[in-house]
């Protein structure tokens, strides 16, 4: 397994420093180094990549209010000489926090980490059968069983469960990465559906109780093969 990265970073030292890292980590292919944000907003617009290795104070755009800005992005370890930004850096669920000057053994041992997260999602076998989610300053349980859909809205997803409708701070992508990719699937790009809570289906519309949830077009043919193989459809 390969795990495509870009380093940003406004220090050339720190770029070679981390490039050089990279060098020697044979499961690491380097994409492209930047100096700040905005060109890293412009070669995420042309390359597909994994993993961000991000600094975080920065001309234009910190590292920080990039990410906050970016609903759609890679995941990432922060290469910083600030401690004080690691609560913020967990808020945004990132995969690590590197204090510099970064020793090679601790990027290692974050670059394993990065290794073990990509290794996990391929399996699509969640540890869990339910997931936490930051909530009006709290961190909420959700069983999985209890999830009906989700909406995005921006940079938040709208979580609407058996019992109630959950706002947090995520991403579409970054929900179904904690999801089991055998029990939902994404009809449409603003949404994520439990396939067994699916009442019916009419026309280009999923029913799930009282609410009504769009197919693209272009995903009908692979949403309603999923829905017929799960053999979860209620009749």
């Amino acid at each position: 397994m390969k795990i495509k990265c870009i380093i940003t970073d406004d220090e050339p030292f720190a770029r070679k420093g981390l490039q050089g890292y990279i060098q020697q980590i044979d499961f690491l292919d380097l994409r492209g180094t930047c100096e700040n944000a905005l060109e890293l907003n412009s070669l995420l617009k042309q390359e597909s990549v994994d993993l961000l290795f991000l600094d975080i104070e920065m001309p234009y755009m910190t590292g920080i209010e990039f990410l906050k800005n970016t609903p759609v992005r890679p995941r990432v370890i922060f290469t910083t000489a600030y401690e004080k930004y690691a609560l913020q850096g967990f808020d945004l669920e990132v995969l690590d926090y590197l204090l510099k000057p970064i020793p090679f053994d601790r990027f290692l041992k974050a670059a394993n980490k990065a290794f073990d997260y990509f290794r996990q999602q391929q399996t699509s076998v969640p540890a869990e059968d339910y997931i936490f989610v930051k909530a009006d300053s709290k961190l909420e349980k959700i069983q999985f069983a209890d999830i009906l859909f989700a909406e995005a809205l921006e940079n938040y997803v709208a979580i609407h469960t058996s019992g109630k409708k959950i706002i947090t701070h995520l991403t579409l992508k970054m929900l179904q990465e904690k999801l089991p990719a055998t029990s939902f699937i994404q009809p449409h790009k603003s949404w994520l559906v439990a396939i067994d809570k699916i009442n019916s289906i009419e026309g280009n519309i999923l029913h799930i109780g009282n609410y009504q949830v769009p197919i693209s077009k272009y995903q009908k043919e692979e949403v309603m093969e999923k829905i017929v193989n799960s053999k979860l459809l209620k009749r």
